[in-house]
């Protein structure tokens, strides 16, 4: 019966705020750590979500103007009011490639088909590292939730390992009648190192899984731009 009081005394005595604020030494280290972590993780988890929604939006925007636009220059104009879309971007970067290309060939009418293999490269060339800028710009500080999740369990770990060597050998020292109050609030501070990294660590996973399918869909978006804008450009211009 003593037992059980004793256990129900430590427990009222506990509480998460009281574990956090009266943690010491390394254990308080890794909870700075963890909660800045956390933190950072939470704001790049907002605003990749909100430019990765606006570049979606953005995206469908631009594709449904140049499938119904005539013109590649009003299609430019449209595509300079869409920053946050890759897919504009890249054509962009194609669009500004071929308007050079077809100024150049004004007074070159001789070797006009090794002329127009180039043209075509130059063109495919500026969309590749249109692409590649884009998927770059996507995949934007998606290493930190990575580097977040893959080590935050750990970091949490290691102050729970550092806490309760701590207290056990802060304990070796004292009465060896010892009730589990004396006990629990040592332990406990430790373990709860564990649990806020498990908190930081299970929202990065999340986010970084998710967004990681995002790009990947908007990346199918600008290869299939690419093949489609080409084949126009084939068509049209490299007659």
């Amino acid at each position: 019966m003593a037992t059980i009081l004793n256990v129900a005394l430590a427990a009222e005595q506990l509480d998460i705020l009281t574990l956090v604020t009266e943690s010491t030494g390394a254990v308080m280290a890794v909870l700075i750590i963890l909660v800045a972590m956390s933190l950072v993780s939470w704001y790049i988890i907002a605003m990749k979500a909100a430019y990765l929604s606006k570049a979606k939006r953005q995206s469908e925007k631009f594709q449904d103007v140049f499938w119904k636009s005539k013109r590649l220059d009003n299609t430019y104009k449209e595509a300079e009011g869409l920053k946050s879309s890759p897919v504009a971007q890249m054509f962009r970067a194609g669009y500004v490639e071929l308007t050079k290309l077809k100024k150049g060939e004004k007074d070159k009418d001789k070797e006009a088909e090794s002329m127009e293999l180039s043209g075509i490269e130059n063109v495919e060339r500026a969309l590749r590292r249109a692409s590649v800028a884009e998927t770059t710009e996507l995949e934007k500080n998606l290493s930190f939730l990575a580097t977040t999740g893959a080590t935050a369990p750990f970091i949490g770990l290691f102050g729970t390992v550092w806490g309760i060597m701590h207290a056990f050998v802060n304990l070796s020292g004292t009465a060896t009648d010892m009730g589990i109050q004396t006990v629990a609030g040592p332990i406990a501070e430790a373990l709860i190192a564990t649990a806020i990294g498990l908190v930081a660590a299970i929202p990065s996973v999340m986010a970084y899984n998710y967004f990681n399918q995002k790009i990947k869909v908007l990346h199918a978006d600008m290869e299939s731009f690419s093949n489609d804008f080409l084949n126009i450009v084939k068509r049209h211009f490299f007659k």
